[in-house]
């Protein structure tokens, strides 16, 4: 009697579910951040690919290479993913030029997410900076969902970006301005002259709003240098190190572990993050 081989059901992790460009966006006034909106050639590959706010994928175009991209989209918006793009490769700047209706490739859902459950119940505090705001608007859109909304305590999000220009999700971010489910703090480093908002960098601001480390918990994602001067104010405020909650972008390639460019000390960040808490990063290297 034959049987099925149990690993032949076992999808290839090295093979990209087939995608179309459904619409493309441009983020900012440098032209250089992109929001390819992605949809599913087929049923069955949405279906398959269940991911959480944190996690990335690997975008490719077919015989030239792949890229690791945060998910920007929700798991509560149906239909379709996001992924924003920065121009600054070779692999990049070919998504950039692609126009709507393209078929690219999606390999995922990839590395951990953020921790969803140690969330729950608690204050959710947001600490994002520059185009790495990406998995954090994952977050937030996944936090306010009205299915989720109950689950989470207050919401606080600190985002700065270098100019006014810069800022990511402009509509969104005034959506979340009038949402009093969230408390938004944005600001820019120096501001133009149509700027009202907040100038000041992402450290400082956090420090001035100053929100409280009772029952709360922080998320952080942003450029190297905002993680060095965010951690310290976030433990002046009395957050312990394992309720300080980091993603990090680093040198990713495969994506799962096997090529060894992505290491920490003993850690892969595409497999053992790209999400860790501040205890965990004190006992690595400071290569992040």
């Amino acid at each position: 009697m034959k049987t099925e081989n149990p690993q032949s059901t076992i999808r290839n992790p090295y093979i990209p579910y087939p995608v179309r460009i459904d619409k493309i966006t441009i983020e900012n006034a440098d032209r250089d951040l992109k929001t390819l909106k992605l949809v599913f050639l087929n049923k069955e590959d949405e279906e398959s690919f269940q991911y959480l706010p944190g996690q990335f994928a690997e975008l490719s175009v077919f015989g030239k290479g792949e890229s690791p991209i945060g998910i920007a989209s929700s798991p509560t918006e149906q239909g379709f993913l996001l992924f924003t793009v920065k121009r600054v490769g070779v692999l990049t700047s070919d998504l950039h030029d692609s126009e709507e209706g393209r078929i690219i490739g999606v390999r995922g859902p990839l590395g951990k997410p953020y921790p969803l459950d140690v969330m729950e119940g608690k204050n959710v505090v947001i600490v994002g900076g520059g185009f790495a705001f990406t998995t954090l608007r994952s977050t937030i859109r996944y936090i306010l969902a009205p299915q989720n909304r109950s689950r989470f305590e207050k919401v606080t999000c600190i985002y700065g970006a270098r100019s006014p220009g810069e800022l990511m999700y402009k509509e969104e971010l005034k959506e979340w301005e009038a949402n009093p489910d969230i408390d938004m703090h944005i600001t820019v480093d120096k501001g133009d002259e149509s700027w009202t908002g907040r100038e000041g960098f992402v450290p400082t601001v956090l420090k001035q709003v100053a929100p409280s480390a009772d029952n709360a918990i922080a998320l952080v994602c942003g450029p190297p240098i905002m993680l060095k001067f965010t951690f310290p104010v976030l433990l002046e405020l009395d957050f312990a190190p394992e309720m300080i909650v980091v993603s990090l972008e680093m040198r990713m390639k495969c994506g799962i572990g096997k090529c060894g460019r992505c290491n920490i000390g003993n850690t892969y960040v595409c497999k053992d993050g790209p999400v860790y808490t501040y205890r965990q990063l004190q006992s690595l290297p400071a290569e992040y």
